[in-house]
C-alpha cells in the first residue's frame, strides 16, 4: 500500500496541520496523516486541476462499514491514482466531556472502481453520526501528490448491530451464563407513586415505554423497542427474589406463567457490563403476533423457550410449566405488552434501595473482553 511521504501532509476540509498517525492497511484503504494545507505544502504538487468529486452518495451502511461513490469528469479518470477520504465523527454537544477526543481519520485508497467499501471497526462505531468529504489525487514520479479541491461535506449515521453481531454477543454470554436455577415469579420494583399512577391514571395497566440507552452502543433495541422491565433472578440460598433493589421499595410480582409461556416468544437483546464484575443479559419476551414480536423477529436472535442458557419454560408430563434462569448473569427482562396489576400483587420490600446497582442509561465498559465484539461498542 502507498501513503504520502512522511514529512508532507494532505489538506483537510476541516482543520489545521497535525503529525502523521498510524499507517494501517485495510483492503485497499490506509489510515494516514489527516491535516495540512494544499497551497502551502511542498508535498502536494501543482498540475492541471483534478476533478472534484460531485454528488457523493453513501449506501449499504452497517455498524462498521459503508459504501461511497460520486460523480466526476470521466476525461480525467485515467490521471487519478488515489482517493483521499476525510472521515470525522459529527460534533455532539451532549458528548462526554471527560472522554478522550476522537482522532480524525484520513483514509487513502487506490483509485478502485466505485462504489468503494470503507470498513474498519477501529474508526467506525455503531449508531454514530459522521461527516465525510473526498479528494481525488494523482501520485507523481517523485512520490508527491497532486490533489483536487475537497468535495462537499456529507453526513450519515452508521447502523445498529445486525443479527450476525448479536449472535456473536449471544455466544459470549452463553459462555459465562452458568447453571440454571428454578424460579416462579417475575417482579418489577418501582416507587409507590408509580403504582399509584398506574391505578389512578392508566386503568390498572402498566404500559410499555421506550428502552433507554443502557448496554451496547450498537444495540438495535435501545431507544426503539417499547416494553416493561422485569427481573427474575433469585438468591441462591433462598430461591426467592432479593429484598434489595435499586429501582424502588415497592414490588409487583406475577407468576412466571402469566408473562412467559408457550404462547410467547423469547429473544436475545444484549450482553454488557458496567466496569464491574457483574454481567447483564437483556432478554425480550413478546406474545406471539404482537407488535413487539414483529419488531424483534426482524432484529434479534430468537431463543428456544425450552432449551437456551438464560431463561427456560418447560412443560412436564402433568402439563405444569417449570421455569429456570441462569445463575451467573443478571437477567433484564423486557415484556413488550401492557401488564394489568390484577395479574399479580404489589407489596413493599423489606430491603434497601441500592441506587448504585441501577442500570438506567448505564454505559457499557468498552474494554471488557468478556462482553465486547470487534465491531465497535
Amino acid at each position: 500500500m502507498e501513503v504520502p511521504r512522511v514529512g508532507h501532509s494532505i489538506s483537510s476540509p476541516t482543520s489545521p496541520c497535525e503529525d502523521m498517525i498510524k499507517n494501517l492497511s485495510l483492503e485497499a484503504i490506509q489510515l494516514c496523516d489527516r491535516e495540512g494545507n494544499k497551497s502551502q505544502d511542498s508535498g502536494i504538487a501543482e498540475m492541471e486541476e483534478l476533478p472534484v468529486p460531485q454528488h457523493i452518495k453513501i449506501s449499504n451502511i452497517t455498524c462498521d462499514s459503508f459504501k461511497i461513490c460520486w460523480d466526476m469528469d470521466a476525461r480525467a479518470r485515467e490521471r487519478i491514482t488515489h482517493y483521499f477520504i476525510d472521515l470525522n465523527k459529527k460534533e455532539n454537544k451532549n458528548s462526554n466531556k471527560f472522554k478522550h477526543k476522537d482522532v480524525p481519520t484520513k483514509l487513502v485508497a487506490k483509485a478502485v472502481p466505485l462504489p468503494m467499501t470503507v470498513r474498519g471497526h477501529w474508526f467506525l462505531s455503531p449508531r454514530t453520526e459522521y461527516t465525510v468529504a473526498v479528494q481525488t489525487a494523482a501520485k507523481q514520479s517523485d512520490g508527491d501528490y497532486a490533489v483536487s479541491e475537497w468535495s462537499e461535506i456529507i453526513e450519515f449515521c452508521t447502523a445498529d448491530y445486525s443479527t450476525v453481531h448479536l449472535t456473536q454477543l449471544l455466544e459470549k454470554a452463553e459462555a459465562i451464563a452458568g447453571r440454571m436455577l428454578r424460579f416462579s415469579v417475575f417482579y418489577r420494583n418501582q416507587h409507590k407513586e408509580y403504582f399509584d399512577h398506574v391505578r389512578e391514571a392508566q386503568g390498572n395497566q402498566m404500559l410499555p415505554s421506550v428502552k433507554d440507552n443502557s448496554g451496547s452502543h450498537g444495540s438495535p433495541i435501545s431507544g426503539k423497542l417499547h416494553g416493561i422491565f422485569f427481573s427474575c433472578n433469585t438468591e441462591f440460598n433462598t430461591g426467592k427474589p432479593a429484598q434489595d433493589s435499586p429501582y424502588g421499595r415497592y414490588r409487583f410480582e406475577a407468576r412466571a406463567e402469566e408473562l412467559f409461556n408457550p404462547k410467547t416468544n423469547l429473544y436475545f437483546g444484549d450482553f454488557y457490563c458496567m466496569y464491574t464484575a457483574y454481567h447483564y443479559v437483556i432478554l425480550v419476551i413478546a406474545p406471539e403476533g404482537s407488535a413487539g414480536d414483529d419488531f424483534c423477529k426482524q432484529r434479534l436472535p430468537a431463543l428456544d423457550l425450552a432449551n437456551n442458557r438464560f431463561l427456560t419454560c418447560t412443560q412436564g408430563e402433568d402439563g405444569r410449566l417449570a421455569f429456570h434462569h441462569a445463575q451467573d448473569v443478571i437477567l433484564e427482562i423486557i415484556y413488550t405488552e401492557p401488564v394489568d396489576l390484577a395479574l399479580g400483587h404489589v407489596a413493599e420490600i423489606s430491603g434497601h434501595q441500592l441506587m448504585s446497582l441501577s442500570t438506567v442509561n448505564a454505559k457499557k465498559d468498552p474494554s471488557c473482553k468478556t462482553c465486547n465484539i470487534s465491531v465497535g461498542r
